[in-house]
């Protein structure tokens, strides 16, 4: 599974399942904290539609941890004040990165979430969907 995926799964699902596996890691590995969740701002890009091009559309709050296992850095990058979510995100990344044997087993859980998360989202449009109003049907 790529970092991408993974991170939006961790990010948009139960934040039990990164406290869960972060937690795995740091039982039985040394983990050496590089720079401690702190807040910044980050630039968002839109791409415009009519040219085509990019532009900034405004600055957003995150928070960022980095941590070190096995030589190997971790970076967790979350929108918002969630300074333990940005630590659990830092920590399986450097997990998959020092490529830790625990990692091999995380895939099913993760798809098991994802497949959640597009439940829940099909369930919150479906509920949007009834609410929608039909404006043929309309007497004007």
């Amino acid at each position: 599974m790529k970092r991408r995926r993974r991170t939006k799964i961790l990010i948009q699902g139960d934040i039990h399942l990164a406290r869960k596996f972060a937690e795995s890691i740091v039982d039985t590995y040394e983990c050496r904290e590089i720079m401690a969740p702190q807040y910044g701002l980050t630039m968002i890009k839109m791409r415009e539609t009519a040219k085509k091009s990019l532009f900034y559309i405004g600055e957003v709050l995150i928070t960022e941890a980095k941590v070190e296992i096995n030589n190997r850095i971790g970076i967790g990058i979350v929108v918002g004040m969630k300074d333990e979510l940005a630590q659990h995100l830092a920590i399986i990344d450097a997990a998959y990165k020092a490529e830790l044997p625990e990692t091999n087993t995380w895939e099913t859980y993760l798809i098991e979430a994802e497949n959640q998360i597009t439940k829940e989202r099909a369930k919150k449009q479906a509920e949007l969907f009834e609410t929608k109003v039909n404006f043929e049907t309309m007497e004007i």
